[in-house]
């Protein structure tokens, strides 16, 4: 790959699921912005939608509530748009919520259950009109974008996670999370032509986000078990799919960021979390503290917007409180913050 790259808790509650105090923004000022999926409480049925507005500063709270009168559901997990559709995976509701992006109005809540039982789906993303949804269960559902129905479904490893597309492939993070201590260890390989798993690759205890660089190579963070077996990010050669290289750092998040990536990684010398540049084309770690999180409580997300040029933290604050999504410049200085739902995870960017 490189020379590829060469040449190339009651209160909270309450608020959440309460009256909203912020009046709604209007339909046609959903544009350059960030819309905040917060993932509520576990079993409260409270995500939400938070819109930011970027041209006034604006935040409108419970979007999603205020758009279709009734609530999103329990525990957002992730947010996409494609085409002129956003897709927001609800993890223990076991839905796909499918909103028109210009209007944010519900146009189908996809049922994710096989029977009574619920699939639990986790990450989503896309290609060739067609949608891949990872599920606890054990399979990537694939859904028509047109049609907003589930055409098949591929079996994978146990309770997949994170997923990323590199050289026509799906690569498919088996965390095996619900078995513990007896976590999967593999990356599945399905090819996006035939629809069909090709290959397992191990590549170390319990992985969870995947992430390709602009150079075809994949990058996952193997969670380990918390305790002795620590974190760490493995890349992966996506021509010949083998492991390649382990970082010898506790990573636990990978954001792209330009043709880089930021990765948060605990550093056991100052006990604190922290936000390194990782270079890559060289492949190394370029500044190991590349901004300050003095404002930051809990980093639950981390997302830059090449539309504007910034980044932005997701503040879980004690995970029961209101959080707060954190704007910082290029170079990795605090600019100021917004006050968001319960548990903001994912963002997605309105130009």
């Amino acid at each position: 790959m490189r020379l590829i790259k060469f040449l190339f808790c009651l209160c909270l509650l309450l608020y959440s699921c309460g009256k909203n105090n912020e009046p709604p923004i209007e339909t046609e000022s959903i544009s350059n912005g960030a819309l905040v999926l917060c993932e509520g409480l576990f079993q409260q049925n409270n995500a939400q939608l938070s819109f930011v507005s970027f041209n006034n500063n604006q935040i409108e709270n419970n979007v999603f509530l205020n758009r279709n009168g009734r609530q999103l559901g329990d525990t957002g997990n992730d947010i996409k748009k494609y085409g002129n559709k956003i897709y927001i995976v609800v993890n223990v509701s076991s839905t796909i919520e499918v909103l028109d992006a210009n209007t944010l109005s519900s146009i189908k809540q996809i049922s994710m259950m096989n029977g009574n039982t619920a699939k639990q789906p986790r990450a989503i993303v896309f290609h060739g009109g067609l949608a891949f949804v990872s599920c606890f269960d054990g399979y990537v559902d694939v859904i028509d974008t047109t049609s907003l129905s589930i055409n098949s479904r591929i079996q994978v490893g146990s309770n997949p996670d994170g997923l990323a597309i590199a050289n026509n492939k799906l690569y498919v993070g088996n965390s095996g999370g619900l078995n513990s201590p007896l976590m999967d260890s593999t990356v599945s390989v399905i090819d996006l032509n035939t629809l069909q798993e090709i290959k397992k690759i191990t590549v170390g205890m319990n992985p969870g986000t995947i992430q390709a660089d602009p150079f075809g190579d994949i990058y996952v963070v193997t969670r380990g078990n918390y305790t002795s077996i620590p974190s760490r990010m493995k890349r992966l050669n996506s021509v010949s799919d083998s492991l390649e290289q382990t970082f010898d750092l506790d990573i636990s998040g990978i954001s792209s960021f330009n043709n880089d990536f930021l990765v948060t990684y605990y550093d056991f010398t100052s006990s604190q979390n922290n936000v390194g540049l990782f270079n890559t084309y060289t492949e190394e770690l370029e500044l190991d503290s590349f901004m300050p999180l003095e404002e930051v409580q809990t980093l639950y997300g981390l997302h830059y917007n090449p539309s504007n040029n910034k980044i932005y933290i997701s503040d879980a604050m004690n995970y029961t409180n209101t959080g707060y999504l954190r704007e910082y410049d290029a170079e990795g200085s605090y600019l100021q913050s917004f006050h968001v739902g319960l548990n903001p995870s994912k963002v997605l960017f309105y130009e």
